[in-house]
């Protein structure tokens, strides 16, 4: 089954969207067999304006018959082993594990049946998934390719610990983990209050460095920088991504440009 734009997906190829093809395949070493990819709004779908027009987001304000034909075009359009595990997200730090077991029926592939802001799975044809819209996804993967995890990593899923939780639970040890940070509002753009900084200040004196002052009691917000930080503390050094700004690219859907937006999917699975 052939993607949207025809021709050979190359898993390891950098920004697909450039040529053309309505997808961001991250630039990371992973192994062949790890297929992973991020989607656009300017891939075809049912969305109308301001969701327009590949809105896979249940909880946005959508009309949820619009959001169920863009999950279901979304399998053959990358050519999915299988439906995303789609998790109800809830800026938390739980961790859902998932096999390999089908869905049941169709209706089934489209439901929200796990609170979660973690997955992982280790077997082939799992395809797990975030949703986002200037929050951070991180996708991470065994550097054999045997393990796989994504990770919906809001300011205050990301202070609480969601990544320290997701790895903690991932069974690859740290040197041989590879973790891409894919598009998320940058630090240019994410400006935030007192109290965001406090919560990350009063975990790590060195988060300092991932704030800048911009008028009294705000600051700008380093999300990428964060989760580095957060990451080295693990002893994870495998980083990749990391440089896109979802407000000013309007690739993504970005809560903070638009208010009223979509939610773009992160993806990971092993074939």
């Amino acid at each position: 089954m052939k993607p949207i734009g025809g021709g050979a997906w190359t898993p390891g190829q950098a920004d697909a969207t450039r040529s053309g093809r309505g997808w961001l395949v991250p630039d990371w070493p992973a192994p062949a067999h790890v297929r992973a990819c991020v989607t656009t709004r300017s891939m075809p779908g049912a969305s109308l304006s301001p969701f327009d027009t590949f809105n896979l987001g249940a909880h946005c304000g959508d009309d949820p018959g619009a959001v169920a034909k863009n999950r279901a075009a979304l399998v053959p359009a990358l050519a999915l082993p299988s439906a995303p595990r789609w998790l109800r997200q809830v800026h938390g730090t739980d961790v859902a594990v998932f096999g390999g077991a089908a869905f049941d029926d169709a209706e089934d592939s489209h439901a929200e049946t796990v609170s979660a802001d973690a997955a992982l799975a280790r077997s082939a044809n799992v395809v797990l998934c975030v949703l986002t819209a200037d929050c951070l996804p991180l996708l991470l993967a065994a550097d054999d390719g045997s393990e796989i995890a994504v990770i919906h990593a809001g300011w205050r899923g990301l202070a609480a610990g969601v990544i320290e939780r997701c790895i903690v639970r991932m069974r690859t040890p740290r040197d041989r983990l590879l973790v891409w940070l894919g598009p998320a509002i940058g630090p240019k753009s994410y400006e935030v209050g007192e109290e965001v900084r406090a919560a990350f200040v009063a975990h790590e004196s060195n988060a300092v460095s991932a704030f800048t002052a911009t008028r009294p009691g705000h600051w700008h917000c380093d999300l990428y920088t964060l989760a580095r930080q957060r990451l080295h503390a693990c002893e994870v050094r495998r980083i990749f991504g990391g440089d896109h700004d979802t407000l000013v690219d309007p690739r993504f859907y970005s809560y903070r440009r638009d208010g009223e937006t979509g939610r773009f999917a992160s993806l990971i699975w092993i074939e």
